[in-house]
Order: C-alpha cells, then sequence, then structure tokens
C-alpha cells in the first residue's frame, strides 16, 4: 500500500514508544498467557474478510472509548495487529497514552499472521 507522508510520520512517531513483536513472539506470549488478547484494529469490513481466528475485534476508530470497556486492567497483555503493522503503532501508542502498560503492536500485522499459516476465520 502506498501511504501518505504525514501518515508515515505519525506511524514512526509512536514507533518510537512501541514495542514491536514478531508473529513468532506473539505465538509463543499468547501460548504462555491464557488471558493474551489478540486484538485485531482493523476496519469492520477487512475483520469481516478474515481475521486471526482467536482475534477480538476492536476498530481503530473506537478503540480509545472501548477498551477501558473490554480490558479495565492496564496490565493486561494486549498483541494488537492491523493490516501491515502501522495502525496497530498508533492504536499501541493510544493505549500506552491511556494508561495501558503492556501493549505490543504485530510486525507485519494481518500479511504477516497469513504469511506464517495462523489459523484463520471470516465473518462475525
Amino acid at each position: 500500500m502506498d501511504h501518505s507522508p504525514g501518515f508515515l510520520a505519525l506511524v514512526n512517531d509512536a514507533k518510537k514508544r512501541v514495542t514491536e513483536i514478531s508473529v513468532a513472539e506473539a505465538r509463543a506470549r499468547l501460548a504462555a498467557n491464557p488471558q493474551a488478547v489478540l486484538l485485531d484494529v482493523r476496519e469492520d469490513n477487512e475483520w469481516t474478510a478474515g481475521h486471526a481466528a482467536q482475534a477480538v475485534h476492536l476498530g481503530k476508530g473506537i478503540l480509545e472509548r472501548d477498551l477501558e470497556k473490554l480490558y479495565p486492567d492496564p496490565n493486561a497483555e494486549i498483541i494488537m495487529y492491523c493490516g501491515g503493522g502501522f495502525r496497530s503503532a498508533l492504536t499501541c501508542d493510544a493505549a500506552q497514552k491511556m494508561g495501558y502498560r503492556n501493549v505490543n503492536s504485530l510486525i507485519g500485522g494481518y500479511k504477516g499472521l497469513v504469511a506464517a499459516d495462523w489459523p484463520m476465520k471470516s465473518g462475525d
């Protein structure tokens, strides 16, 4: 995808403050912590087209509004992913500003999960 310079500047700024993890690291963390959340922050139509089987959906547009309702513990381990790892950096940055201390952005996002043969499903 061809991203605009302003968007990339926002993402690059956010990435200075967030932790990015690989698909392999995400798999290990989810296996080690049954309470960890794999959070899809893409748009509704992207979610419906396909998503990680164990993921929960909370789109970027409503993340700040609903995150505390769904996950009130600021220490909850949350791994966020988007299409390619850009929007999830922004949502992790926002969550950290809200007081969340254990959020990570998935490098490569949904595309990386698909490439790693992560179990997927569609609908919902």
